[in-house]
């Protein structure tokens, strides 16, 4: 799959009933400055659009965003869905998973056992998700890739 553009685009959205918008809008920015070819799915998006909108564009990776706790709820059988939608991505949640969760290695480790490869805490700067994902798709920005994100 390297150097094949496909596994360059990744879906984003906020799932379940959650209506916070900005940080998906900074990671759409982030995402697409960084060379990839991002959809973004909006606010309160179900499973089966994030799904459908991975098995449509060839996702290389699949980006849940959740801001008001209840991510545990909203993630259920989440990579269940995916599978039966033949969905083969990397998937990544972050934000603010839990209500009053202080310890986030223990919400690290429920959302590893919901099936999520990598999980990240509201403070998460863009940059380091955009370096996970291109080691998890073997991507090597481009030389002028490279330029454009210093510049």
């Amino acid at each position: 799959m390297i150097g094949n553009t496909m596994s360059q685009t990744v879906v984003l959205g906020v799932i379940g009933s959650d209506a916070h918008v900005v940080g998906i809008t900074i990671l759409e920015q982030a995402f697409s400055a960084a060379g990839f070819d991002v959809v973004n799915l909006g606010v309160q998006t179900s499973q089966e659009q994030f799904a459908e909108a991975a098995a449509d564009h060839d996702a290389g990776a699949v980006l849940v965003s959740s801001l008001y706790g209840h991510a545990e709820q909203d993630c259920q059988g989440f990579h269940q869905v995916l599978e039966e939608a033949g969905v083969d991505a990397v998937t990544y949640i972050g934000g603010n998973l839990a209500v009053g969760q202080d310890d986030f290695e223990q919400t690290r480790r429920t959302f590893r056992e919901l099936g999520f490869d990598r999980v990240f805490d509201s403070e998460t700067d863009p940059e380091e998700a955009i370096a996970a994902l291109r080691q998890d798709l073997e991507i090597t920005p481009t030389e002028s890739e490279r330029v454009s994100i210093s510049s």
